[in-house]
């Protein structure tokens, strides 16, 4: 079965609710009063259900579509139409020519221009490294990119700066500490812990697929006033004594 229109993709998953597991999810993305993820709606979908969905989608499914599905009250359906994204990305990512970089750089404006939809952790984590991380390393026509996740990184809304962040997970595995190093040092003072998580995050995979040595230089020199939840993260790789030295630095 191939799915090509939003009404078929949002009757499959509508299909797929479940009732018990939305109430585990309600609590576990905190959708309460005053949280972060207040009033946010869930179908109760597990996300390798929401991934057999994906793979049910057709190969050509137009971006105005997933915009449709970013729309959706839904989380789930909203996770559904971002790893699309991630998909359509997928097969023009590494691709050299002008029509490639051309594919690449609507998909990273479409994301940008949606970015008030990609709002929860889970949204982010799922579709930045995958669609804006893999666009910092390919070619483009949109201008210095810098400027662009700089924008996202100075914003008043936690999901874009977390997006800033997390990107960079991708030119980490790749080898290229850059991005995580600037952005690391921008979000130093951030005080949301989902931001704090994120920046150790990618300071600790920083340190496992670049260099530890870079790890531990960027912690002599920040770890004092780094906040204890980023510090902790940052250094779960390193042996206990090295961990206990730089917490006593705190």
């Amino acid at each position: 079965m191939t799915l090509h229109t939003v009404g078929e993709i949002t009757a499959k998953m509508l299909s797929m609710r479940n009732d018990a597991q939305r109430k585990v999810s309600m609590g576990f993305f905190k959708t309460g009063h005053g949280e972060y993820s207040e009033g946010d709606q869930f179908l109760g979908i597990r996300v390798p259900a929401i991934r057999k969905v994906v793979k049910m989608v057709c190969k050509d499914f137009p971006l105005e579509r997933v915009g449709a599905l970013l729309d959706s009250p839904w989380h789930e359906i909203r996770l559904c139409g971002l790893l699309i994204l991630v998909d359509l990305f997928s097969h023009v990512a590494n691709h050299s020519g002008e029509e490639a970089m051309k594919r690449r750089d609507d998909i990273v404006t479409f994301y940008l221009h949606h970015t008030e939809r990609i709002n929860n952790w889970d949204l982010v984590d799922a579709s930045a490294p995958n669609t804006l991380g893999q666009w910092l390393m390919e070619d483009t026509a949109l201008g210095n990119p810098q400027d662009m996740l700089d924008v996202l990184a100075r914003s008043a809304d936690l999901w874009c700066r977390r997006i800033s962040m997390v990107c960079t997970l991708t030119p980490i595995r790749h080898g290229d500490p850059s991005w995580c190093l600037r952005y690391a040092e921008i979000h130093l003072h951030d005080k949301q812990d989902l931001m704090q998580k994120a920046v150790g995050w990618m300071l600790r995979e920083m340190g496992k697929w670049v260099s530890t040595d870079l790890l531990r230089s960027f912690l002599k020199q920040h770890a004092r006033e780094m906040p204890r939840t980023m510090l902790r993260y940052s250094i779960e790789r390193l042996d206990a004594a090295e961990r206990k030295r730089f917490m006593a630095m705190r």
